[in-house]
């Protein structure tokens, strides 16, 4: 392969490399994007119709991708969008960035890793790079991909090179973008390391290989997990602060002024979003087919998936203060996205938390100036517009995701009760005003 694999780094040194990135989601269009900037011709592919005409239109979907940008490139045609994936044996590189999300048994579902990989197997030619990067449990890219592209006749290393990349994508991030935020690589074969570090290396400012992709697959679940299981102790910490009659807070705040050994993590009514609440079910799933048991992500997952209810239980609280019964009061969710000023509610807590009062009872609306409807079962519910005269006709106020464009002085002086489960009030006192 050595003759195609000197070609191959030419075009990639050069610009020339036609990028393929299959999944035009969160993660793999901004990686489009990047390419394109950067001079390569992209082609993105999605089997959703929608997404792709979207992207031809030079109409973005996606909070950190801006429409002029997409349109200009577009236009400009470095970066086109499809449906067909008969195109695919026309790229040099190929990038898988699908989605990964868990069965209902909390086992790993790679069926759309499978699919993409397939697709790819149908269109290989020598001489090209694929690339995973969804993230994944350790082995998935050795034991399922590499197989399934080697049905082909083509060998990886000889005709192709494979490798793992985990996405490192934080959507709103104003600071850390694609390109200045450290790259993990791990190939088959070293030569599969090389030619994809150095496909990274026209985008971002640093990559770091590995050794292997199981290696590279390990680093995004050691990453994810190590949040979920801090923010597991720091939920449990704060239940013990209420049992105790401490600000949790402030508590944070103090600890946090330690100069070494102390990283602040905040409570919350839950975990959301596309990796903290599913990533680390994929290695306790690895691991327990090993015969061993993950007892961190276990009791952390246990614990973090109890604070919807235990917010529910605050409210049904707070609301007795007042002399008011949980069911039958109307509550107002404020915030639906899974984190601030993003418009992506996937896994996110507070349409645990509404579904758990609309079940106890209780007349549930919601605003998110981010996320104009959602639907709950088989029912619909808008977004609505945030007023003082409407914010006095609930009972209670939850905020649940603190987004920066809500006035929260306005919703503390209007409002008749006010829980807080993000420290979105910051330093107001008011006895009708009551902090997770």
């Amino acid at each position: 392969m050595r003759h195609s694999e000197q070609n191959l780094k030419k075009l990639i040194a050069d610009h020339k490399a036609r990028i393929g990135i299959i999944g035009l989601g969160y993660v793999g269009l901004p990686l489009a994007v990047e390419f394109a900037l950067k001079g390569f011709k992209v082609t993105g592919f999605d089997v959703d119709s929608k997404r792709v005409n979207s992207i031809l239109k030079g109409r973005s979907y996606i909070l950190d991708v801006d429409s002029d940008l997409l349109k200009d490139l577009v236009s400009s045609h470095r970066l086109t969008a499809n449906h067909k994936f008969e195109v695919l044996s026309a790229q040099d590189a190929v990038i898988i960035c699908v989605p990964t999300p868990l069965r209902k048994s909390r086992d790993p579902d790679v069926s759309y890793i499978l699919s993409a990989a397939r697709q790819v197997r149908g269109h290989l030619k020598p001489g090209q790079v694929i690339i995973l990067e969804s993230t994944t449990y350790p082995g998935t890219t050795q034991e399922l991909v590499l197989p399934l592209l080697e049905e082909s006749g083509f060998k990886a290393g000889v005709d192709f090179h494979l490798a793992f990349s985990p996405e490192r994508v934080d959507p709103g991030n104003q600071t850390y973008k694609i390109h200045n935020t450290p790259k993990v690589v791990g190939g088959v074969t070293p030569s599969s390391t090389e030619v994809a570090a150095l496909l990274y290396g026209q985008i971002v400012e640093r990559v770091v290989p590995v050794s292997n992709t199981q290696t590279a697959e390990m680093v995004k679940l050691l990453e994810n997990t190590f949040r979920a299981v801090n923010i597991g102790l720091i939920n449990e910490i704060c239940l013990m602060c209420h049992r105790l009659g401490l600000n949790v807070w402030e508590i944070i705040e103090a600890a946090s002024s330690k100069p070494f050994g102390f990283m602040p993590f905040y409570p919350g009514p839950g975990l959301g979003g596309h990796c903290i609440p599913i990533d680390p079910h994929y290695l306790a799933w690895k691991m327990k087919a090993l015969n061993f048991e993950p007892r961190f992500i276990e009791l952390a997952g246990v614990i973090n998936a109890s604070m919807p209810r235990q917010v529910v239980q605050r409210i049904a609280g707070i609301l007795n203060t007042k002399a008011r019964a949980l069911k039958g009061s109307r509550v107002l969710a404020l915030g639906m996205a899974y984190k601030k000023d993003v418009s992506d509610y996937r896994e996110s807590p507070s349409l645990d938390v509404m579904q758990l009062l609309i079940e106890s009872g209780v007349q549930v609306s919601y605003h998110d100036p981010f996320v104009p409807s959602i639907r709950l079962g088989k029912k619909v519910f808008t977004s609505q517009k945030l007023v003082p005269r409407m914010l006095r006709t609930f009972d209670c106020v939850v905020i649940l995701t603190a987004h920066n464009g809500v006035d929260y002085d306005s919703v503390v002086k209007s409002s008749r009760l006010v829980f807080d489960t993000r420290q979105a009030t910051g330093g107001h006192k008011a006895a009708h005003l009551f902090r997770l």
